[in-house]
Formats: structure tokens, sequence, C-alpha cells
């Protein structure tokens, strides 16, 4: 193995060994503590050891370096503490996740790092978010990402490059390609010879070199560095290494053909880069020594220091402390004059006020540039406040609720449209695995919207129309607003706007030009986590929200009927007080939704009232809901679909029972 060292110093040769040597000698620690059981787990680098180091090295201390499972040494050479990183791998208080997640399944924004989730590929599209802030504050800096060669198969990493080509973003893919995915080598995970073939067909520029060069590794990110700095163009760096240990420890390696490991163990980036110091008279045997040992000692206090702490300890109050970021926001009043105002104009005044108030807010979606969207709630917003604020993004939902996250990360907000609440299947990881989980695990905040046009009733068919609330109100992290009328939709997404996690604002389609409302024209927000009694009654409760609410009102005010209508607004976090307060009241509750029934949050608001509010029932809860099928296309067909009508009938034998 030839070394380059033009022009680095003996010294920073001698760092650079220090820096390389430090992540392999914790690797023979980790492996003597999980024979011993004192870890559970360990997923080696051992053997790739110059990727981490060389790329670490290469990069300016403040840009973001994301890594995977076996880049210990961007950790170590970012300076993390030794004490803090092994309390993470324990599982313990002082671990960056205390004790919620595992090995590198964390960051630290203090040492620029950005760790992985076990999806493999969504860090990719953060990369983007990250590297697209640097593009707009105008920063003259990188941003590096790392995958495997099997994580690289993922959908997540088309994506990511996709829009970072398209956007001509700062960032680096660095394919750590170590030739297999667990136990399937590469000419079954891919096609190709080389990752640079990649770069062709992205419009990128890529180049594969040898991984295992400590020195080749470090000059390459740093030319490449300065090439992405003048030209903004996004690179595709292969660095050909291999794992010499299991996927995990305990997987073994009996699946690699017999003298494989031998051959690759001649190319040992530690030990090559060692003879090469010591050959060139830069380096002594016994300086050797004496560094490793001293890096020895230094490992092993740190490690029997976080071992002698105490074992984590639950407390339940303090794992839904940790579920949010704490918004710093009070709520602000309506106050002054109103006007009428339709719900798709409500949402767009929200927008423009937001987008005056928070100079840092990035608006992306398909088609929501100059084009105002499909449904026009960002018509004029491009023209007034300049397409790098708002973005047409291309078909990557993955990638675009990743960068909204990378921006947030960066110091951003973002809001992301999706043209249909439906399409959030496409980034359905990102939104219920990265955004909602972050805070929770390491304490990085998602500043994130996520607008969804939702809900049937105009006959577009069972991928245009769905419900799909539910699926995220399961996910512990996400906040979901779904307002109702005019003067919420505007006072709902401007909080969503400020909060400072994760919020999903479902919007009704139907609703857009058929509802009509005063709304203030001022900056005003509605809390979240309210619900509102939009009409007062006492023989029943009905519980709804989004068109159900003028279902409802519509029916009970033609019928004229004694009922209460409770209008969620706020789905998660549910206003439980103000449910079980009305159905106190009334003795009687329907919860109505356009969602379908089985699984649906209608059943969660019948177990609340059923465990809080039993003995003041005077029948039993009435659930209505769409049939459990998909919704249909046809007028007709939806209709009968809906729950609109069997929703009076069940009304009437509740106030009837």
């Amino acid at each position: 193995m030839k070394f380059n060292r033009k022009g680095l110093s003996d010294t920073q040769l001698i760092d650079f060994y220090k820096a390389i040597l430090k992540p392999r000698l914790i690797e023979d620690k980790m492996l003597i503590t999980l024979r011993q059981g004192r870890i559970s787990k360990w997923f080696s680098g051992y053997g790739q050891e110059a990727i981490s180091v060389g790329a670490a090295l290469a990069m300016q201390e403040d840009e973001f370096i994301l890594p995977m499972h076996r880049n210990l040494g961007m950790f170590t050479t970012r300076g993390v503490p030794l004490d803090r990183l092994f309390s993470q791998f324990l599982g313990k208080a002082n671990g960056f996740t205390k004790g919620r997640d595992r090995s590198f399944h964390f960051g630290t924004v203090a040492h620029h790092l950005v760790g992985m989730i076990s999806h493999l590929g969504p860090q990719l599209g953060i990369a983007d978010g990250i590297a697209l802030a640097h593009k707009l504050k105008g920063e003259d800096k990188v941003c590096l990402v790392v995958t495997g060669d099997g994580g690289a198969s993922e959908g997540d990493f088309h994506e990511a490059l996709n829009v970072a080509a398209v956007w001509k973003l700062p960032v680096i893919f660095l394919v750590e390609n170590n030739q297999w995915g667990l136990s399937t080598p590469s000419d079954q995970q891919f096609a190709f010879k080389s990752f640079v073939y990649k770069a062709i067909g992205y419009g990128v520029k890529g180049k594969s070199i040898d991984g295992n060069n400590l020195l080749e590794v470090f000059h390459t990110i740093q030319e490449i560095s300065a090439e992405i700095k003048q030209d903004s163009v996004p690179f595709i760096l292969e660095c050909r290494t291999f794992r010499m240990r299991g996927h995990e420890e305990a997987s073994g390696t009996k699946y690699y053909p017999d003298g494989l490991q031998d051959e690759w163990s001649e190319k040992d980036p530690v030990e090559n880069y060692r003879a090469f110091l010591i050959n060139e008279g830069i380096l002594s045997p016994e300086e050797n020594e004496t560094l490793t040992n001293a890096i020895k000692t230094e490992i092993s206090s740190a490690f029997e220091e976080a071992y002698k702490e105490p074992k984590i300890e639950f407390n339940e109050a303090e794992q839904f402390a940790d579920l949010f970021a704490e918004n710093p926001n009070s709520p602000t009043l309506p106050e002054g004059e109103m006007r009428e105002m339709r719900m798709v104009d409500a949402f767009h005044n929200a927008l423009d006020q937001a987008m005056e108030r928070h100079p840092q807010l990035i608006l992306m979606g398909q088609d929501i540039s100059k084009y105002g969207g499909v449904f026009k709630v960002t018509e004029g917003l491009a023209d007034k406040y300049g397409e790098d604020r708002v973005r047409n993004t291309p078909l990557c939902e993955s990638a675009i609720v990743g960068s909204a996250l990378g921006l947030s990360i960066a110091g951003y907000k973002a809001m992301m449209e999706m043209q249909f609440a439906d399409f959030a299947t496409e980034g359905f990881n990102q939104i219920v695995n990265n955004l909602a989980k972050i805070h929770w695990r390491w304490g990085q905040n998602a500043d994130v919207v996520i607008r969804m046009p939702t809900g049937a009733g105009v006959a577009a068919g069972p991928f245009h129309s769905q419900s799909n609330e539910a699926w995220f109100s399961h996910v512990p992290g996400l906040k979901i607003v779904y307002p109702a009328f005019p003067q919420d939709a505007k006072g709902l997404l401007l909080s969503a706007l400020e909060d400072p996690n994760p919020v999903m604002v479902f919007e009704h389609k139907a609703l857009y030009r058929s509802i009509y409302g005063n709304v203030t024209e001022a900056y005003y927000t509605t809390p979240i986590g309210e619900a509102r009694v939009v009409r007062e009654g006492t023989k029943a409760s009905i519980i709804t929200y989004g068109a159900c609410v003028h279902w409802a009102l519509n029916h009970v005010e033609e019928e004229g009927l004694d009922v209460e209508i409770v209008d969620l607004r706020t789905l998660m976090p549910l206003d439980k007080e103000s449910v079980i307060a009305s159905v106190k009241k009334t003795g009687r509750a329907l919860i109505l939704t356009e969602d379908t029934l089985f699984g649906s949050i209608v059943n969660d608001i019948a177990a609340i009232l059923t465990e809080d509010a039993f003995e003041f029932l005077d029948a039993p809860i009435k659930r209505v809901a769409s049939l459990d099928t998909p919704v249909p296309f046809a007028a007709e067909l939806e209709m009968g679909f809906l729950g609109k009508d069997r929703f009076k009938k069940a009304l009437q034998e509740l106030l009837a029972y």
C-alpha cells in the first residue's frame, strides 16, 4: 500500500496515526467486553477505520457528518468524550440517548454529527437538508453522509441523490463499499462494478478509491470538498474496503469464502499505515508502544468509569417529558378586524404571515412554487418570498421529509406539502421513525410541519381520498391538527409553524372552497391540543373533527336537536378533558369520523369514555365511520362508503335509547 503525504508534516502524520489507532483499540476492547457479557451488542468497523478517520480529519470541524454504525472513528476523531460514548454503548443515563437507543443511533450537534436509524437510508435525505441550509446561508461548507453498499440499494439513496443533483447541493455521498450486506455479497445486491457509474446517471461527479488507505481517503475528501465549494455539485465517493467481522459480532462470518479474510487482512488500514510511518522513520517501535499503551489506558479508564455508572432507572414522567421539545411561544390571541375567507384562503393567509414572521421558514413541495400547488394554497408566495424559500421539489417524498429535518438541524423551520395525504406513504419512514422519535432519542428537535390535503367527497378514488390520520396518531412524538373552520385553519397552522416539534396539519380538500367564515386578519395562533364546543346541547354529545363537524352541524340544526357538538381540532395530543366533560354533561356519546372504523381514533375515544365516564352514560357509545373498504371513485359508491347517512340513523337511535 502506497501512502502519499502531500506536504503533511511528521507531526500531522503522527496525529493521524493516533486518530486511526484509537478506534482500532476500542474495537479490541469492545470484543473483549462483549465476550465478558459486559455489553450486549457490537457492530464492528474493524478494518474500515481509514474511511471514518480520513473523512473526519478532512472535513472542517463545523461541517456536518452523518455516519453509520461502522464509523466509530468519526465519533472519536470529532472528540466525542469516551465516557459518554461507552455510556451510550452500555445503555446508561449518561449516554446520548439515555438508554433509549443503542450503539451509534444518536447524534450530537455540538460535534456536528447526526446519527443513523436502523433503516440505513434516511440519513441521506437529512444531509440534503443540511446542505441546503449551507447554500441558503451562503456558507462555504460541505456536508458528508455515509451509506453502505447494501444501504445504497434503498430508495432513499436514489431520492437523496436526485434532490441533491437537481438543487446542486454541497453533499459528499460516501459509499462505504465493504463488499457484503450482512451475508449477501455485492453481486447479489447490485449489477454494476462501481458506484461511479451511479454518478453518471444522476449527473453528478464520482470517484472510487482504496478505502483502506488513510491518506488517500483524507486527500481525496479534501480535494472533493474544495471542488464542491467551487462548483456546488454533489459527489459520490466510493471507498472500497472489507468488513473483517460479522454484520454484528453475534452473526459471525462463516458465509465468507475461505481465504477472503486473509486476503483483506494484508490490506489492514492500521497495520499498513503504522508500517509506513516506521519505514519512513517517522515513528519508532518504542514510540508506537508508548502511544498504544497511553490510548489503551485512556480507553480502559473511560470504559470502567461508564461501567460503574448506576443502572438506568425507569421514570415514566421522564419518558413523556422528553417526547417533545419545549415550545417557548405563548399563544397569540386573535384581535382586530375580521374578513370572510374560504378555508383555502385561511391556510394561504397563515403561510403568508408565517413567512413574513419567520425569515428562516422554508416551504417545500411538488408544484408549490410558481404554480401555487395543486390546490393553490401557496399561490403567489414564490413571487413574494422567492423560489429559494418556496421550493418546488422532485417527486421524492422521503428525501424531502428528510431534507426538512436537515433544515431543522441546521437552524431553519421547514414546511412540506404532501401533494395528497395519500402520498405520505412514500415518506412514511422519515415521518414515523425520524421526525417522531428524534427528540425523544437524543434531544434534537424536528421543527417541521407537514401539510396533508386529505379526505373524500370529491370523487377522487382510492389513492387521493384516504383519511389516514390514524396511521400517524398511533405514533408518539407527532402532533396532529385537523381544522374544520377557516378561523381554526389559520390559527392552527400558525401554531404548527411556531412549534419546534413535528406537526402534521390535515386539510380537508372538500372544505377548501366550500366552507367560508370570518377570520382575524392579524397574526394569531390557536393552541394545539384544545377542542372546542361548536354547538351547545344537553341530550347527547357528538365528538368529531374535519368535514364531519359540518355533517353534524347541518343535520342537528336542520332537525332542531338538543345535541352538543365537540370539534376536536387536535387529534394528538387529544383534549380528553373536553371530551369527557361534554359526555358527563349530556350522558350520551356518538363519535363520528370519515376514517374507516377498524383502527380509527374513534375507538380510542370510546375506550377513554368507557374508562373515565362510564357511570355518567345513559346509553351505549355509538361509533360511526366509513366502511372498512378502500374509497371508491364513483360518486354514488363514495356516498355509500362514507358514514354521513349512517350517522343520522345512529344519532336517532342514540337519542331514543
